[in-house]
C-alpha cells in the first residue's frame, strides 16, 4: 500500500453483502461507521439500483443510477442509517426474501451545512479526509457556480436533478472543458456546454443552463470525489485487447472498482465482497438493472488491478475508472498490517 493519511480505509468506505429476509425492520451491521451515502443493488434479480444519501428529502427517497427518473419514496426500503450500518424494510429493492444484495457505503459528514462559495448557495456534507462530498442545490436556469466543499479540485462529479426527471451527468478529471458522460447510459464521452460550462475548481463546480444540471426551481444533487493516496483513485488506462490484460496501478489493493469505456459501453462494477477470489468473474452495470453476471474480468492485487479478458467493456480501448481501497488488517495497536 502506498503512503496514506488514512490508516483504516474501512472507516470511510465499505462494501457489505447480505441475503434478504423480507423483514419489515431488518438491521444490517458491519459497515464500521454510520453511512451517509448507500448504493444498494439486488444481485439476484433485474431490479433498479437504489441510491440513498443523508441530505436529500428523507432517507426513504431513492434515486436509481440506471434511469433518469426523479427520486421516489419507498417507505418499505431504507428505514435508517445507523451507527454501524442501516435498517431496511421489506422492499424488494433492498430486502426481498432470499434475494442476494450488495450495499456500497460511504461516509461524508452528516446532514450537511450551508455553503455560500458559489453564485447558487448549496448544502454540503463533506469529508475532506476521504475526499467525498454530497451537495444539493436549487437550479436557477442561468449559468452559475456551486460550492462543493472539498477544498481541492474534484476528480469525479456525479450530477442528477432529483426532484424531476433528468439524466445523470458525470465529470471526470481526464475530461477537457465542457465534456461529460452519462451514468444512466452506455453512451460515449461528449461535449455539452450546458452541463459543465468549464472545469471545476478547488471550491466550485461551474454549471451551464441545461435542465439536467440547472433547471430553474429544481432540486439537484452532486456526489463529488477527489483521489486520496492509498484510499481512492480516479484515473484512466488503455486496454491491450489481450486476455493477459492491462495492469492498472492504484497504489492499493482495491475493494471496489467501476470502469467505463470512453466510447459506447456499460459502467462495469466490480468488488471483492461479491467476488472474493481471483480471477474475479462477477460484475453488474451501474447503467443497467440486471443481476450479477458471470464472466472473467480481472484480478485485484496489492497495488492495483489486472485485467484478465480481451473484452471491450474493460480491456480494448480507453477507459475511465474509480477505485476504493480494501480495508487492511489492523492490529491491536490500531496500525494496519503490511501483509495479509
Amino acid at each position: 500500500m502506498a503512503y496514506t493519511t488514512i490508516n483504516k480505509s474501512g472507516d470511510y468506505f465499505n462494501t457489505l453483502t447480505y441475503t434478504g429476509d423480507d423483514g419489515t425492520n431488518r438491521s444490517i451491521t458491519g459497515v464500521g461507521f454510520q453511512p451517509d451515502f448507500i448504493w444498494f443493488k439486488d444481485r439476484s434479480n433485474a431490479f433498479n439500483h437504489y441510491l440513498f444519501d443523508i441530505i436529500r428529502d428523507g432517507q426513504t427517497y431513492y434515486i436509481s443510477s440506471n434511469n433518469n427518473a426523479a427520486e421516489a419514496a419507498d417507505t418499505t426500503s431504507l428505514k435508517s442509517m445507523d451507527s454501524d450500518g442501516f435498517t431496511v424494510g421489506a422492499s424488494a429493492g433492498v430486502n426481498g426474501n432470499n434475494n442476494n444484495y450488495v450495499a456500497w457505503n460511504w461516509k461524508a459528514n452528516g446532514t450537511g451545512a450551508a455553503n455560500t462559495a458559489g453564485s447558487i448557495n448549496s448544502t454540503v456534507s463533506v469529508n475532506t479526509t476521504s475526499g467525498f462530498s454530497i451537495v444539493k442545490y436549487t437550479g436557477t436556469g442561468s449559468a452559475a457556480t456551486v460550492g462543493h466543499g472539498l477544498g481541492v479540485k474534484p476528480d469525479m462529479i456525479f450530477s442528477k436533478p432529483y426532484s424531476t426527471t433528468g439524466d445523470w451527468n458525470i465529470y471526470h478529471d481526464s475530461f477537457s472543458s465542457q465534456q461529460r458522460i452519462k451514468l444512466n447510459s452506455t453512451g460515449a464521452v461528449s461535449t455539452n456546454s450546458g452541463i459543465f460550462s468549464s472545469l471545476p475548481t478547488s471550491t466550485l463546480v461551474n454549471i451551464g443552463t441545461s435542465g439536467d444540471i440547472n433547471a430553474n426551481g429544481t432540486a439537484h444533487l452532486f456526489y463529488c470525489f477527489n483521489s486520496v493516496q492509498g484510499f481512492s483513485k480516479f484515473g484512466t488506462y488503455t486496454g491491450n485487447g489481450n486476455a493477459d490484460g492491462t495492469f492498472v496501478y492504484t497504489g492499493f489493493k482495491p475493494e471496489f472498482v467501476m470502469i467505463k469505456l470512453d466510447g459506447a459501453d456499460g459502467w462495469m462494477m466490480l468488488d471483492n465482497k461479491r467476488d472474493p477470489f481471483n480471477v474475479m468473474d462477477k460484475y453488474m452495470t451501474a447503467n443497467g438493472s440486471g443481476a450479477d453476471t458471470t464472466r472473467v474480468t480481472s484480478d485485484f492485487v496489492s497495488n492495483g488491478f489486472k485485467l484478465r479478458t480481451s473484452n471491450g467493456d474493460v480491456n480494448n480501448g480507453s477507459y475511465i475508472y474509480m477505485a476504493f481501497a480494501e480495508a487492511p488488517l489492523v492490529g491491536t495497536n490500531n496500525v494496519p498490517a503490511n501483509a495479509r
